[in-house]
């Protein structure tokens, strides 16, 4: 094991057994916010404490199994050398998931998220894509038991959307997602071509965390512009009844966002406030991406919209992912929401990049 990892579960452990004294302290128990942080912190610790606690024990029976491998007994040095093998392979398990385990957490990864997909090059072929989006993600997060809410949807003239942006309201949602972010290509044949022939139509998705209260984000009231209208399209049922969607824009910035989901005013006023910070916190963050890009460039992708991430030929059912060279021909599953099969190996490359980072 990288003795710097070694240090670091040191320390971990060092942490463990100092919180497991002052939850026993009386004064602790009757501070609640501290006991509840404390109590936090102990449970985040206890699986890795669990683990290392399991590689010491592995790591001490192989080296008592090397102190027994100089006997002159040939079948019993045989039967040492296999154990000390299968030691050494547990420990190598041990030592990988004690550095998964100490990966830094992103902050946001427990958020819901804001889903925004909109329309490209390829006209109303990418609008219809952007469509079989919004269902892709709806589909997916049916699966994980989340909730899927329209805020706004701007409908292409065939069917489909110029622009929707939608809330995925689920525990990590953020999580599963972050790596979405990107231009997104179809290739197939439109139900309007003659021909035959294939056409390339893209669109961009952003990933934004949902940020709990407005405060996180020093907004000041005269930048904004607020402005009310009646809704329309998707979330729109009580169109022409009441003046409640709501249209705000960050003056410095140039930001706009609007929600028309609610038939309450002061609801959309409420979500379109969030959707604002997420947006400017995004837009704080990648100008934070585009300093490290100049050093270092994410393997799994800097997160621009601009970036190429995906292509789904249609033709040949297959699915790209050009960050990790991943591809696989179950385009029809993966389209209907089963995207596991693509989102599991951005992660584990993300986390590959993190682990190459914390053993140099």
């Amino acid at each position: 094991m990288n003795p710097g990892i070694r240090q670091r579960l040191t320390q971990v452990e060092e942490r463990f057994e100092e919180l497991s004294r002052l939850l026993a302290d009386p004064e602790v128990i009757g501070h609640r916010e501290r006991f509840q942080s404390m109590s936090r912190e102990y449970g985040d610790l206890e699986p890795i404490i669990r683990i290392w606690n399991a590689y010491q024990a592995a790591e001490q029976s192989r080296d008592d199994a090397h102190e027994l491998g100089s006997q002159d007994d040939a079948e019993m040095r045989a039967m040492i050398e296999e154990e000390i093998a299968g030691l050494n392979d547990e420990l190598t398990r041990l030592a990988l998931e004690l550095q998964r385990m100490l990966l830094p957490k992103d902050p946001n990864d427990e958020r819901s998220i804001f889903l925004e997909i909109r329309a490209g090059t390829g006209g109303q072929e990418a609008a219809l894509f952007a469509g079989d989006l919004l269902r892709m993600y709806s589909r997916y997060a049916e699966r994980r038991g989340w909730q899927v809410e329209i805020m706004s949807a701007h409908e292409s003239e065939a069917g489909g959307f110029r622009e929707v942006i939608a809330r995925l309201i689920g525990r990590g949602a953020y999580s599963r997602l972050k790596f979405e972010s990107g231009a997104h290509r179809v290739q197939r044949i439109p139900a309007t071509e003659s021909q035959g022939r294939i056409h390339t139509s893209a669109c961009t998705v952003a990933i934004l965390p949902e940020i709990e209260t407005v405060d996180e984000v020093d907004i000041n009231p005269a930048d904004l512009r607020i402005d009310t209208y009646r809704s329309s399209g998707a979330g729109g049922q009580h169109v022409n009844t009441t003046d409640s969607a709501i249209r705000i824009t960050h003056l410095p910035s140039g930001i706009v966002v609007e929600c028309q989901d609610e038939r309450s005013q002061h609801k959309n006023k409420a979500r379109a406030m969030s959707l604002l910070s997420a947006r400017l916190l995004e837009a704080e963050r990648e100008q934070q991406r585009s300093k490290r890009a100049a050093d270092r460039k994410l393997q799994v992708g800097s997160g621009d919209r601009s970036e190429r991430i995906r292509t789904y030929n249609f033709p040949q059912g297959r699915v790209t992912d050009h960050r990790i060279g991943l591809t696989l021909y179950d385009l029809d599953h993966i389209i209907a929401g089963e995207l596991d099969p693509v989102l599991e190996p951005l992660l584990e490359a993300h986390q590959a990049e993190l682990l190459a980072e914390m053993s140099r």
